[in-house]
C-alpha cells in the first residue's frame, strides 16, 4: 500500500530549501551524528544538527529556564536538560506498562510523569547521561517507544477513549492503531541508537516508501473522534477520521474525513493562522489506513519545504484549495469518496467519575491538572496510581484533555480501587469546579524553549483567581473550556476553548473568547496583551452576565458571541453545505 515518493509538479522555488530539509536528506535516514554527540562528555548538550534528529526519535532538547540568567553570569553553559515522548497510540497503556514508565520517572528523570493534550507520556529533566539507558528501559522493560513521537513525519495517533461506548472503541482503536503503524518510520535507525546499542552495517538497503530520504515538510497529527464525544478536538488538525455507526450505536459504519485542520500561529504575523479542518467525505473501515497514506504522500509532495512557518499541511490545503486537494487525493486513491455522513458533537469533555460498560467492567475518570503526575506534601497521585497499578487487571487510558482513565475495573476488583482511591483523597478530585474540571495547560516554562509566558505553573493560580468570580455568579457546576499556553504554538489547544489564554511576555496573555463547547467553532480575539491581575476583573462581569441572562442550555462560548462580545471568524462546519459544493449532491 506503499506510495513512491512522487516528483513535485510545483515550480522549482526560487528560494533554497530551508536548512532541515537539507540535514534531513543527508542524514543517513535520521542518524547523523546523534551517536557522537551523546558520547561526548565535554557538554551537556548535543549540536543543532543533532537536537533536529533527534526529535524524530522522540527526543527534545531544552535547559531549564528559571536558571539560564545566572548560569550566564556565572559563564557557565545553560542547563541542558531533554524531555522524551513516549508513543501511546490511543493513550491506551497496561498497569505493568505504567508502573515501569513511573520507575523510570524517578530513576532517570525529574520524578514526574506528564499526560499530554495528544495522549502521551514525557519524561522530563532528562539529562545526556540518563537520555539511552531511559530510551534503552521504555523500550526493553516498558514495550513502549519513543520512535516517531516527534519530528517532521505523522506523530502518535489519537482516539477518543470511550469509556461509555466500549464496544465501538473496540471497533476503532484496532483501526486507529493500524493507521499509526503503517505510517512510522522505516528506518533501522532508532533501534541502532537507542535499543540495540550497535549500528547495522550493511545489509538490505533502506528506503522510506512513504516519507522519502527528506520526510515532511513539517510535523502531521491524525485523530480519530468518535461522536458525540469531540474530546479529541478533530477539527484542529492535520487529518481526523469521524466515526459513523449505525443506528444501534454499537457497530461501526466507517469513517467522515477530515483534512487541514491546525492551531500554531506566530504573533504579530497574520499571514500564520489557525485553521479548522474541512469535513472532505467518508470512507469504509478497510479504506482508512490507504486514505491516511496518500493524505500523507499528498503533503509530502506539496507541502512548503522552504519557509517552515508556511510547511504544515493547513497551509497546503489553503494555498491550493480544498477541490484541488479532492482531485489529487482520488487520483492516488484511486476511488472517490462519497459524501460525508450524519454526525452530532455535543461536547469536547471528559466524563468524570465512574461509568458502566455494557460487559459489566466499569470505568473511573480521574482529573489530573495539567497531566502532571507528581506526589505533593497533601496530595500522593503518584504513589496512589502505583498502588493501584499494581493490582489493576484492565487498562489504564489517557484522554486528550490530560486525564487519566483507569479502565475496565472488574466487579470483583472495583471494591480495592475505590478503596485505594479513598485513601489516598484521588477520589474528591472529581468534585472540582467545572471550570477547573474543563482547564487544561502545555508546559511551558521552565523547560519548553519558545514560551513566552508561564501556563502549567500558572494554571492553578487561574483558576483559583477566576473560581471566585465562577462561584459568586452562581457557575460553580457550569463546564466552561479554560486552556492556557504560554506561546501561539497551540500545544494546549487554546483556540478551541472558550476562554483561551495565549502567553505574550512575561505575565501577559493575549485573551479569547467564543469557541464552541463541542469543538467546532474557534474563539476570537477579545483584548491583547492582558496582564494577569486584569484577567478576573476583565472575565468576572462577563461570567455575572452569562449567569444572568443565558437561554437554556446555552453554553458561555455562545453566548459571548450572542452578546456581541466577539464575533465568530470562524462558524461551525455544517458538512451537508460542503458536501453539496463538493460533490454537487443533495444529501
Amino acid at each position: 500500500m506503499s506510495s513512491t515518493p512522487e516528483t513535485i509538479t510545483t515550480p522549482i522555488p526560487e528560494r533554497p530549501l530551508h536548512k532541515n530539509e537539507q540535514l534531513k536528506a543527508g542524514s543517513n535516514f535520521l542518524r547523523g551524528d546523534i551517536l557522537r554527540d551523546l558520547a561526548d562528555g565535554s557538554t551537556g548538550a548535543v549540536t543543532e544538527e543533532s537536537t533536529q534528529l533527534m526529535k524524530f526519535h522522540g527526543v527534545y532538547q531544552q535547559d531549564d529556564r528559571d536558571v539560564r540568567n545566572q548560569r550566564r553570569k556565572e559563564g557557565r553553559e545553560k542547563a541542558f536538560i531533554f524531555m522524551a515522548r513516549v508513543r501511546t497510540p490511543g493513550g491506551v497503556v497496561q498497569p505493568a506498562q505504567w508502573l515501569e514508565l513511573d520507575q523510570l520517572a524517578d530513576s532517570h528523570a525529574n520524578g514526574t510523569l506528564k499526560l499530554t493534550t495528544r495522549q502521551s507520556f514525557q519524561f522530563h529533566g532528562v539529562v545526556k547521561g540518563d537520555l539511552r539507558p531511559l530510551i534503552r528501559q521504555v523500550n526493553v522493560a516498558a514495550q513502549l517507544n519513543t520512535r516517531g513521537a516527534c519530528g517532521d513525519i505523522n506523530r502518535g495517533v489519537m482516539c477518543n477513549p470511550n469509556p461509555d461506548q466500549s464496544a465501538l472503541h473496540r471497533q476503532v482503536w484496532p483501526i486507529m492503531k493500524a493507521v499509526s503503524d503503517h505510517l512510522l518510520p522505516r528506518t533501522r535507525t532508532y533501534h541502532e541508537l537507542w535499543v540495540d546499542d550497535t549500528l547495522v552495517d550493511g545489509g538490505e538497503p533502506e528506503d522510506e516508501p512513504i516519507y522519502g530520504r527528506s520526510y515532511l515538510p513539517r510535523k502531521f497529527k491524525i485523530v480519530f473522534a468518535v461522536p458525540p464525544s469531540n474530546d479529541v478536538d478533530v477539527y484542529g488538525h492535520d487529518l481526523g477520521f469521524i466515526a459513523i455507526a449505525d443506528a444501534s450505536g454499537q457497530n461501526l459504519l466507517g469513517f467522515n474525513v477530515t483534512v487541514g485542520g491546525g492551531l500554531g500561529m506566530s504573533h504579530n504575523q497574520i499571514e500564520t493562522f489557525p485553521r479548522l479542518a474541512d469535513v472532505l467525505g467518508f470512507c469504509t473501515p478497510d479504506q482508512v489506513v490507504d486514505v491516511a497514506e496518500k493524505v500523507v504522500t499528498v503533503q509530502r509532495d506539496y507541502g512548503d519545504r522552504v519557509d517552515r512557518k508556511f510547511a504544515r499541511f493547513k497551509y497546503t490545503i489553503a494555498n491550493r484549495g480544498l477541490s484541488w486537494f479532492r482531485q489529487e487525493l482520488e487520483r492516488r486513491l484511486g476511488y472517490q469518496l462519497p459524501a460525508p455522513r450524519r454526525f452530532e458533537f455535543t461536547h469536547s469533555s471528559d466524563r468524570y467519575g465512574w461509568t458502566e460498560g455494557e460487559n459489566g467492567h466499569a470505568h473511573f475518570t480521574l482529573f489530573i491538572q495539567s497531566g502532571r503526575v507528581k506526589d505533593t506534601a497533601d496530595y500522593k497521585l503518584k504513589t496512589a496510581l502505583r498502588e493501584i497499578a499494581r493490582v489493576h487487571r484492565g487498562d489504564f487510558r489517557l484522554s486528550a484533555n490530560q486525564n487519566l482513565i483507569i479502565a475496565n475495573v472488574s466487579p470483583a476488583e472495583r471494591p480495592r480501587i475505590e478503596a485505594l482511591l479513598r485513601e489516598h483523597q484521588l477520589d474528591t478530585a472529581n468534585r472540582a469546579t467545572g471550570l477547573k474540571l474543563n482547564s487544561m495547560s502545555c508546559v511551558a516554562l521552565p523547560t519548553c524553549g519558545l514560551a513566552l509566558a508561564e501556563s502549567e505553573r500558572y494554571l492553578p493560580d487561574l483558576v483559583r483567581l477566576l473560581e471566585t468570580e465562577i462561584e459568586a455568579a452562581g457557575l460553580r457546576d457550569d463546564a466552561i473550556s479554560l486552556r492556557i499556553t504560554g506561546c501561539p504554538n497551540g500545544c494546549g489547544r487554546p483556540s478551541l476553548a472558550e476562554i483561551g489564554l495565549v502567553g505574550r511576555s512575561p505575565g501577559k496573555y493575549n485573551l479569547y473568547l467564543g469557541a464552541a463547547f463541542n469543538g467546532s467553532r474557534f474563539n476570537v480575539l477579545y483584548k491583547p496583551s492582558v496582564p494577569t491581575a486584569e484577567l478576573a476583573p476583565i472575565l468576572g462581569p462577563i461570567f455575572r452576565r452569562y449567569a444572568a441572562e443565558r437561554l437554556p442550555d446555552e453554553h458561555f462560548g455562545d453566548f459571548v458571541i450572542r452578546a456581541g462580545y466577539v464575533t465568530p471568524t470562524y462558524t461551525p462546519h455544517d458538512f451537508h453545505e460542503q458536501a453539496k459544493v463538493l460533490k454537487g449532491a443533495e444529501i
